[in-house]
């Protein structure tokens, strides 16, 4: 079994405080597909863990059926134990994931709807315009 490797880089979206239009827009999305693809991820890796404690559970009958020592069967029992109750977390965890995503693209469309004409707007004229919040004073 390969263990995952970090991507560092491919899916960061910087934290700055640039909130135009268009660089949260960016930040965005590659929130919702940085999730996206954890949720992906994470669903091999809990497809994996169920597979691995089925082995293990059976693993466990072989070693009783070889008359072994009966510590080594309840030890490879709890293993199998183990690795279920860490796919059920799992699980949770890549639910979590995709929940994110959905929210991310949501915000994403629901922040285009409400601010993309201003942006239109703004981005079209050639004149200066003020800092947000500069007419609230």
């Amino acid at each position: 079994m390969s263990t995952p490797a970090p991507r560092r880089g491919a899916f960061a979206a910087p934290t700055d405080a640039d909130n135009r239009y268009k660089s949260l827009q960016r930040k965005l999305k590659i929130l919702a597909n940085a999730m996206d693809h954890a949720s992906d991820e994470l669903q091999q890796l809990v497809r994996n863990m169920r597979l691995n404690a089925s082995r293990t559970e059976n693993l466990a009958a072989d070693i009783a059926h070889a008359d072994l020592d009966p510590k080594f069967v309840e030890m490879t029992n709890q293993v199998s134990v183990a690795l279920g109750g860490a796919a059920d977390e799992g699980k949770k965890l890549q639910e979590t994931a995709h929940e994110v995503s959905v929210q991310a693209t949501g915000a994403q469309r629901t922040h285009a709807r409400l601010y993309e004409g201003l942006d239109t707007v703004r981005s079209g004229r050639p004149e200066r315009t003020p800092k947000p919040g500069f007419f609230a004073r």
